[in-house]
């Protein structure tokens, strides 16, 4: 047995461990960086990078298959899932070596196995120890499944949706927030008739209730059946497919069930509890300055109770090690992250839903710009809207505290209305910037403008 100490030993190599590396070795400090798997985690590997290359080749496959209602003569003739998954492999491979080439260039130690802690800020692995003057995990989410309900065969989760060889003619997707939309979004425009199983009474429920109108409403264009306010009684698999009961007694047949019910912390068998580290509902407990139950050792990502976004990871990550090294960063507000959801149409928001402003400042003022008044949405053929969410009533002055766009490519804009959101912006402060024409980005411009009480291509 071998015994290695480090500033910083970070056992989990994802998004939120890797960034932490990365910062912290920036800051002068020496590392340790211990992952079971592949540097990348989750996200590069299985999650956010494969699943939006994916998302590409279905845009581009609508492309072809619209192609000719703008003088385009193209057709889909068919989607050669080989070469799909070999160009969404590339992407990987090359993001993955790079990321290699940077953790080595920060002479971060990097450590190949699976970690357990054994002691305070102690990590073994394969027979080796490693001891941290600060230790931090970072061991991410896993896809969660029904209980009862085995993962095999035709009935996948989302690791096994994205390497299937071939494209389903039907498929049902149990669970409609961000992961079962995506992949909804991606089968229907390869061809598949996708029905959306979903308990609560909508779309993305965790997003405001404007965006999930506009969400179904999108879908049930491009044939996209959603089952909300239904729930999952069973699955049982044949030769040729699956046939999935619902509690109403209604049965659906389809190739397969994609089990899509969001992600839950991957805390088990790291001997965190062993170690005496706090935990409820599977998640390590944190205060703000993200400080499990013992001293010295921290937690960061989806293992932290919230979002499970990959850019909180970073944040999360980056925010430890600057703690560390002693240079107080500011804690991270959940509500001030930005969240994409990169179906068709894009999904994009940032701070409270119009409910939760209520709950928080009482009495709300908002305003819906539709993107049928913007030249590029008329351009990309998109219909949506930009919606703000100002804390007050009309008339008076108040920050805006929700912004909320649904419509192509509106992912890009989300990182304006952080800002908008994050510096407490009032309307009055975004409607003299100048957005440029015409772009998607003039939406966020349009609708500051109606709030202001100075509407351009708006009816006021």
């Amino acid at each position: 047995m071998t015994e290695q100490h480090a500033d910083l030993v970070i056992l989990g190599g994802g998004s939120g461990g890797y960034a932490c590396a990365l910062r912290a070795a920036e800051l002068g400090r020496s590392v340790v960086l211990i992952e079971k798997d592949e540097l990348g985690g989750t996200c590069l590997h299985r999650g956010c990078i494969p699943t939006k290359a994916l998302l590409h080749v279905a845009e581009v496959a609508d492309h072809a298959r619209h192609g000719a209602g703008i003088g385009v003569r193209s057709e889909l003739t068919g989607i050669d899932m080989a070469a799909v998954n070999a160009y969404k492999d590339a992407v990987v491979g090359r993001l993955h070596k790079g990321l290699q080439g940077l953790v080595a260039s920060r002479k971060i130690t990097l450590v190949e196995g699976r970690g357990t802690v054994v002691g305070p800020r102690t990590v073994e692995v394969g027979g080796d120890r490693h001891t941290g003057t600060h230790l931090v995990l970072a061991t991410g989410s896993y896809p969660k499944t029904v209980p009862g309900l085995d993962v095999a065969g035709r009935v996948i989760t989302s690791d096994q949706a994205l390497s299937l060889d071939r494209v389903p003619d039907r498929a049902v997707v149990l669970g409609g927030g961000v992961i079962g939309v995506e992949f909804a979004s991606v089968w229907a425009s390869f061809g598949t008739e996708v029905t959306i199983v979903e308990a609560l009474p909508r779309l993305v429920p965790n997003e405001d209730a404007f965006i999930s109108t506009a969400l179904e409403r999108a879908f049930r264009k491009r044939r996209i059946t959603a089952r909300t306010g239904a729930r999952f009684a069973g699955v049982r698999q044949t030769g040729h497919g699956v046939t999935v009961t619902l509690e109403s007694g209604e049965e659906l047949d389809a190739d397969l069930l994609l089990v899509a019910v969001g992600r839950g912390p991957s805390t088990t068998g790291h001997g965190f509890a062993e170690a005496g580290v706090a935990m409820e509902r599977g998640f390590v407990t944190v205060d703000e300055r993200l400080r499990t139950s013992v001293e010295g050792v921290y937690a960061v990502g989806d293992i932290v109770a919230g979002l499970q976004l990959a850019h909180r990871g970073f944040a999360h990550g980056i925010f430890v090690a600057e703690h560390i090294a002693g240079l107080d960063p500011q804690p991270l507000v959940e509500t001030e992250i930005p969240r994409v959801t990169y179906s068709d149409p894009e999904i994009a928001s940032v701070g409270l839903t119009e409910e939760q402003a209520k709950q928080r400042h009482g009495e709300v003022q908002t305003i819906t710009y539709d993107l049928g008044g913007n030249g590029r949405s008329q351009i990309l053929q998109t219909a949506g809207a930009v919606k703000l969410v100002k804390a007050g009533p009309k008339g008076t002055p108040g920050p805006v505290v929700g912004v909320h766009m649904v419509g192509a490519r509106v992912g890009e804009l989300v990182g304006e209305a952080q800002l908008i959101v994050n510096w407490e912006a009032h309307a009055d402060d975004v409607a003299p910037l100048i957005h440029a024409h015409p772009t998607q980005n003039e939406a966020l411009g349009e609708a500051h403008l109606a709030l202001a009480g100075k509407p351009l291509h708006t009816h006021g």
